[in-house]
């Protein structure tokens, strides 16, 4: 329950992702990309005690996701009317942006949910991959509603940014605080 709470932002990113591709295409991404992020995550939740230890963890996720809302910035302006022939994106790029963006963004998910399984493998590998089911399932929901309504896609933008602002801004508390003190 905790990593499906936090992972709300991370449908926003994944339907983005996928919603310049075909209808098949964009199952097949959401379920590759998806897929290769849950792997990301049972091994980061592994982890994840040792994870806290790294200062800078969360400014650099939030660096990588700030790149990553640049790239969806500058395919969103590139996209044209609607009723107008775009570039098709490719399975590749699409898969390649779900992969960064949730790594960059659920590291709090992880952490949460490895606090909460108290050191059972099976309760952690068990959560996460619910929550990554259940977002591939919203994600698609999103993608669809991204391709009737232009307008979300930078509104789900914002939220892109907002997630990687908050990370750099408190993995830069984080550094700062390690490197004077306080």
């Amino acid at each position: 329950m905790i990593d499906l709470t936090l992972a709300g932002d991370n449908a926003v990113v994944v339907g983005m992702a996928v919603a310049g591709l075909p209808a098949a295409r964009r199952r097949l991404a959401i379920v590759i990309g998806i897929g290769a992020a849950a792997g990301l995550r049972i091994a980061l939740g592994a982890i994840a005690l040792r994870l806290l230890a790294i200062v800078g963890l969360l400014l650099a996720g939030g660096l990588l996701l700030l790149w990553v809302a640049w790239r969806l910035y500058r395919e969103l302006r590139r996209r044209t009317p609607i009723g107008h022939a775009a570039a098709p994106k490719t399975l590749g790029a699409a898969m390649v942006q779900i992969v960064l963006a949730d790594l960059s963004m659920s590291l709090d998910n992880v952490l949460a949910v490895a606090g909460a399984a108290a050191g059972h493998m099976w309760v952690l590998v068990t959560g996460l991959a619910l929550s990554v089911v259940l977002m591939g399932v919203a994600a698609d929901l999103v993608a669809r509603l991204l391709e009737r309504h232009r307008w979300l896609a930078w509104l789900g933008l914002l939220v892109v940014l907002g997630v990687a602002l908050r990370l750099i801004w408190q993995g830069g508390h984080e550094v700062a605080f390690h490197l004077w003190g306080g």
